[in-house]
């Protein structure tokens, strides 16, 4: 027995031996590790985080582990302290804008664009027109309240050939981060596509489907009101379905593709909307427009078309 015990103390000798072999080579890595961050790369790291962008500071520190890996703790503790630093700030703008919006007066908070330009439209009528919008919008603490407003008209030779008037207010309760509710009440006129007055009241759900910083896709969808006087014909009231889609997608800072639509269908009508525009910043607050524009009715009297389509250049102001 006490030699078989014996025959083990040198295997257990070695054993051990590699094991301090081990633990020196490790403490040794980790004495390399822990050495100071040499003072450029330091001086680097601070200049970028001055500098307060956030894509810079990352590339610098990327950058930094890399090139000093014997110095990554200290270069992680920076890390560190410029994420609870930059999360501190962002925490007490978020609450200082909330405050902000939670004591701004229902005047306040406004705005908006107001648009003028010409359009040549074909369709129930073909000819050069004059076109002026104007939309107002606030974002309040909860609320988000849009007021838009267009007009298109039109004449050749004394006679009118575009008549078309649209008002619309649509406010906007916030559920969560993508989900809101939403109220619809609008007023149109258009001679040309057949009706005098038509009034729309409704109300549903919608959601932000993407919202990247460089796209932003928002549908919503619920029951609308519609009651309808029209030339020639009795009015109407009916129970419709509406959805809608309004897309934003930032080609360039100074450059946006949109996309706003909106389609109701009842018993009797269908109704379709649809204005695809380029929007390019000029100087300042002014913004130059290209918008082409199709409204469509699938129960238009039988002397108009069902659909009318324009195409316009406009001029916008921003405020």
């Amino acid at each position: 027995m006490r030699g078989a015990l014996r025959s083990r103390h040198p295997v257990q000798a070695l054993a051990w031996t590699a094991v301090a072999a081990l633990l020196a080579n490790f403490t040794a890595c980790e004495a390399r590790a822990a050495q100071p961050l040499p003072q450029p790369i330091r001086a680097m790291i601070e200049t970028a985080l001055r500098g307060n962008d956030a894509a810079t500071i990352a590339a610098v520190i990327d950058v930094a582990k890399k090139t000093a890996p014997e110095s990554l703790a200290d270069i992680q503790a920076i890390e560190a302290r410029y994420r609870r630093q930059a999360s501190l700030a962002k925490a007490e703008k978020s609450e200082a804008a909330r405050a902000r919006l939670a004591a701004a007066s229902p005047l306040s908070l406004w705005s908006g664009d107001l648009e003028f330009g010409g359009s040549r439209s074909t369709g129930s009528a073909d000819a050069m027109q004059f076109y002026g919008a104007a939309k107002l919008s606030r974002d309040g603490l909860n609320w988000t309240q849009k007021l838009s407003t267009r007009l298109d008209y039109g004449e050749v030779e004394h006679r009118r050939t575009t008549d078309r008037f649209v008002l619309a207010y649509q406010p906007r309760l916030r559920l969560d981060q993508f989900g809101y509710g939403y109220g619809l009440a609008e007023y149109e006129h258009d001679r040309f596509l057949g009706y005098r007055d038509r009034y729309t009241v409704g109300m549903g759900l919608g959601v932000t489907a993407i919202g990247r910083p460089d796209l932003k896709v928002v549908v919503d969808a619920g029951p609308a009101l519609r009651y309808a006087q029209y030339y020639g014909r009795a009015t109407e009231e009916q129970l419709a379905g509406r959805a809608a889609v309004s897309a934003a997608w930032t080609l360039r800072p100074d450059l946006t593709l949109a996309e706003e639509a909106a389609l109701y269908i009842d018993r009797l009508h269908t109704t379709a909307r649809s204005t695809l525009s380029l929007k390019a910043k000029l100087i300042g607050p002014l913004e130059a427009r290209v918008a082409y524009d199709v409204q469509y009715e699938r129960d238009a009297p039988a002397s108009r078309r069902q659909s009318d389509a324009v195409t316009r250049a406009t001029l916008a102001y921003n405020f």
